[in-house]
C-alpha cells in the first residue's frame, strides 16, 4: 500500500485540505486505482483525454472532468457504477457503454440504497440506459445531455433516465433524444421532472406505478406519445408541451386523483404510411382514469382532440381549448358527463352558438357528439355514408326528439373565446412534420 501511495504522489499533484484531498488525474494514471484509494469528501479532477474502462466508485466523492474528458466503457458494462452516497458526477463525457438491457447496462448506474447523489452537466451517448438510479433518495439530475444509438431499433435501446424505487429526486434541465423513452419512472414517489426537453423517442415521459409526483414545464416532440402516464395517482402535470406526436399527446391509463392543467398539445397525427383502422392521433387519451381534473389545456390540430373510454368518469373538464381537431371528442360510455365547472366550460373551434349578453359564454349548450358518431366509432365502415340523405335525416330526428339521443358529453357553458394564444397548423401541413421514432 505504501508503494502504491508513493507512486501516486509522484505522478500526480495531491492537494491536502483539512478534511479531504483533491486528486489531479491524467490519462497516464490508473483511474480505477485512484478511485479505490479515495475517501469520503475527496475530489477527483480528470484532465482532458480518454479514460478507458468500467469505473467503480465506492466512496462519497466528487468526480469532475473538463470539456474534453471522455469516459469510454469500450462497449460493455456500465460507464460509471456508484456504490456509495454523497457522490457528485459532473462535466464528463461518457460514451460506448454496453447494450445489454437485461443487465441494465448504463452510462451512470446506481442500484444500491444511497442518498445525496448529484449528476450534472454531463454528455452521455450510448446504446443502453443513459442514467439508471434505483433505491436511492435525495438525488439531483441536472442539465445533462443524453443521446441513444440510432443504429438500433427504438425497442432495443435503453431509456434516457430511468428512476426505479426512488424518492425525492429532481430531474431538471436535461436534453434526451434517440433513446427508447426519455424519462422512465417506475414505483417512485415524491419526485419532480422539470424543464426537460425530450425528442425523437417512443415516449417523452413514461410513468408506471408512481404517486405524488410533479411533471412541470417539460417539452416533448417527435414522439409516439409525448407523455405516457400509467397506473399512478396524485400527479401534478402542468405547463408541459407535446408537439408532433404520432399517437398521443398525453396518454392517461389508470390515472386517478391527478391534475392535468395548463399544458399545450399540438399536431398529433398518424402518418399516412402507418395508418390502420382505429389508429388515429389523439391529443388526450383517457383510459380507465377517474377523479382527475383536466383544465386550461390547449389541444390543437389532433385527429381526435380528446378520447375517453373504459370507465373514465368523474373527471372535471373545463377551461380547455379544443381547436382545429376534426373530431373534438370521442366519448365511449353510457353515462352523461358535464364538462364545465362553476359556469366555465371549454372553447370549441367548431361551436356555432351565440352570445347575446356578451359574457363570453355561449347561450347554446355544446354537445360534441351524437348517436351517429357512436355508430361510426362502433362501425367505422359507416364513414362512407356520412353525407348520405339517410344520415342527415337521422341527425335531424335526433335533434327533434332528444329522448332518442344517447348519453354523452355536454358543455353547458361553452366559451366564446379561447384563453390560449394559438399558432394554428393546417391539416395539410401535417404530412410535412418530422418523422417520429418508431
Amino acid at each position: 500500500m505504501r508503494n502504491i501511495l508513493l507512486y501516486l504522489m509522484l505522478t500526480m499533484a495531491v492537494i491536502n485540505t483539512a478534511t479531504a484531498q483533491v486528486w489531479q488525474v491524467s490519462t497516464q494514471d490508473n483511474l480505477q486505482q485512484i478511485l479505490d484509494n479515495t475517501e469520503d469528501g475527496d475530489t477527483v479532477i480528470l484532465a482532458e483525454g480518454n479514460y478507458f474502462g468500467n469505473f467503480i466508485i465506492n466512496s462519497g466523492i466528487t468526480l469532475r472532468g473538463s470539456n474534453e474528458t471522455i469516459i469510454d466503457a469500450m462497449g460493455k458494462g456500465n460507464g460509471i457504477h456508484l456504490f456509495s452516497s454523497n457522490i457528485t458526477i459532473e462535466d464528463l463525457t461518457i460514451i460506448n457503454w454496453g447494450d445489454d438491457l437485461t443487465e441494465q447496462n448504463s452510462g451512470i448506474y446506481s442500484d444500491k440504497k444511497a442518498e445525496n447523489i448529484l449528476i450534472q452537466n454531463n454528455q452521455l451517448q450510448g446504446s443502453g440506459f443513459g442514467i439508471w438510479l434505483q433505491k436511492a433518495e435525495h438525488i439531483k439530475v441536472l442539465n445533462n445531455t443524453i443521446a441513444g444509438d440510432t443504429r438500433l431499433r427504438s425497442a432495443d435501446r435503453g431509456n434516457g433516465i430511468q428512476l426505479s424505487m426512488v424518492k425525492h429526486v429532481l430531474v431538471r434541465g436535461n436534453n434526451v433524444s434517440n433513446t427508447r423513452d426519455g424519462l422512465y419512472i417506475i414505483s417512485s414517489q415524491e419526485n419532480t421532472l422539470q424543464d426537460n426537453t425530450m425528442h425523437d423517442l417512443r415516449y417523452g415521459i413514461h410513468y408506471m406505478y408512481s404517486h405524488s409526483n410533479k411533471v412541470l414545464n417539460n417539452l416533448a416532440y417527435n414522439t409516439r406519445a409525448g407523455y405516457a402516464l400509467m397506473s399512478s395517482k396524485h400527479l401534478i402535470v402542468s405547463g408541459n408541451t407535446s408537439k408532433n406526436s404520432e399517437d398521443y399527446g398525453f396518454l392517461m391509463n389508470f390515472i386517478t386523483s391527478s391534475t392535468i392543467t395548463d399544458n399545450v398539445i399540438e399536431n398529433v397525427w398518424t402518418k399516412p404510411e402507418n395508418k390502420v383502422l382505429g389508429r388515429d392521433g389523439k391529443g388526450l387519451f383517457v383510459y380507465n382514469s377517474a377523479y382527475n381534473t383536466i383544465s386550461n389545456n390547449l389541444i390543437n390540430t389532433s385527429e381526435i382532440g380528446i378520447h375517453l373510454t373504459a370507465g373514465s368518469e368523474n373527471t372535471k373538464v373545463f377551461g380547455n381549448s379544443f381547436i382545429n381537431n376534426p373530431t373534438q371528442v370521442k366519448y365511449v360510455s353510457n353515462k352523461k358527463q358535464e364538462w364545465s365547472l362553476d359556469g366555465k366550460g371549454n372553447f370549441w373551434s367548431n361551436y356555432l352558438g351565440w352570445d347575446m349578453d356578451n359574457d363570453n359564454v355561449g347561450d347554446v349548450i355544446f354537445e360534441p357528439n351524437d348517436g351517429i358518431d357512436k355508430l361510426v366509432w362502433q362501425y367505422p365502415e359507416m364513414k362512407m355514408l356520412m353525407d348520405s340523405p339517410a344520415i342527415v335525416i337521422l341527425r335531424w330526428v335526433q335533434r327533434q326528439f332528444p329522448i332518442l339521443k344517447p348519453p354523452g358529453v355536454k358543455d353547458s357553458f361553452p366559451l366564446m373565446q379561447s384563453p390560449h394564444q394559438v399558432n394554428t397548423t393546417s391539416v395539410a401541413a401535417i404530412a410535412e412534420l418530422p418523422d417520429a421514432q418508431q
